[in-house]
């Protein structure tokens, strides 16, 4: 992992996400998350604010060290206990049916084997445990798709693996039986980046 990722991108990520657009899709889906709680791709800590009042500890883990280091600010005043892994999505170390809640926002994305992070996000659930998810991806308007193909090879490298073109739906459905989704462009977002996949999806009992 390089300058530009380390040094960089996330503070070009913190801004970025931290749009007032996004912050009260943040709120509305962190607001339901409960009991034991893994956040996957934490980035920056943007969604330490948004969890329950009365969640008392957070698992959390993201790959890029820079950005850990600004997580670090916010957890320091936060009353959420955290325990802040610098770990990849695609080979989590818990043990199975661990967590009642897993979250995911703006993550999956940009994960290499977006597949096998999955996976391991239904292992890692309780049985009857949810996973919440706010992320972008493909358009349902073909000609925004087409610039989303067009503009992902460069969106990968501006943003350390960041495609605009993945079917979040698709992907999420594969993995789960029980998947709640609402699909949106976010409002006063651009059509291209700003498709948005909002939902919840149960591991079966």
């Amino acid at each position: 992992m390089g300058f530009y990722s380390q040094k960089i991108l996330p503070y070009l990520l913190d801004w970025s996400l931290s749009d007032p657009n996004i912050a009260k899709y943040r709120k509305d889906i962190l607001a339901q998350v409960k009991g034991e709680v893994l956040e996957i791709g934490f980035g920056t800590g943007l969604n330490l604010s948004y969890y329950p009042q009365g969640l008392e500890k957070l698992v959390t883990i993201d790959s890029n060290p820079g950005a850990n280091k600004l997580a670090e600010k916010r957890i320091q005043s936060s009353s959420i206990t955290v325990d802040n892994k610098v770990l990849n999505g695609e080979n989590l170390p818990m043990l199975d049916n661990t967590f009642d809640s897993v979250v995911s926002t703006f993550t999956l994305c940009s994960i290499a084997k977006v597949e096998q992070a999955l996976k391991e996000v239904y292992r890692v659930l309780k049985p009857g445990g949810q996973f919440f998810f706010l992320e972008h991806g493909l358009s349902n308007e073909p000609k925004i798709q087409v610039w989303q193909n067009r503009l992902t090879p460069i969106q990968k490298i501006i943003g350390d693996g960041c495609h605009f073109n993945r079917n979040i739906r698709q992907l999420v459905e594969y993995q789960f039986d029980n998947v709640q989704l609402e699909e949106f462009v976010g409002e006063n977002l651009p059509k291209i980046p700003g498709y948005l996949y909002k939902g919840v999806a149960i591991k079966a009992n």
